[in-house]
C-alpha cells in the first residue's frame, strides 16, 4: 500500500488523494486474503478428534491474528502515513 501511495505522489497526486486511492485499491486483496486464510483454519478450530487439543489453540490464535492485523493495515496505516507525511512537509517548509 505504501509503495502505491508513493507512486501516486510521485505522479503529482495530493497526499490525501493518494492515500484514499491506495487504501481502496488494497481493500479487496487484503480482506480476501485474511478471509480465505481464516476460513481455512475454521475446521481446525472446531476439530474434536485426536490432536485437537494442540490444533484448536493454534487455529484460534492464527484466526485472531489475521483479523487483528487486517484492521490496522487498512485503517491505521493510512492515518499514520498522513501524519508523518504532513509533519515532514511542514518541517521541509520551515527549513526553506
Amino acid at each position: 500500500m505504501v509503495s502505491y501511495i508513493n507512486s501516486r505522489k510521485a505522479e503529482g497526486a495530493a497526499v490525501r488523494h493518494a492515500l484514499l486511492e491506495g487504501a481502496m485499491s488494497r481493500l479487496r486483496p487484503v480482506l480476501m486474503t485474511a478471509l480465505v486464510a481464516s476460513l481455512g483454519f475454521i475446521p481446525m478450530a472446531l476439530s474434536t478428534g485426536s490432536g485437537a487439543e494442540a490444533q484448536r489453540p493454534l487455529a484460534t490464535v492464527v484466526i485472531g491474528g489475521l483479523i487483528s492485523s487486517t484492521i490496522p493495515r487498512l485503517l491505521i496505516l493510512p492515518v499514520l502515513y498522513e501524519l508523518v507525511e504532513t509533519r515532514f512537509m511542514q518541517r521541509g517548509a520551515a527549513l526553506t
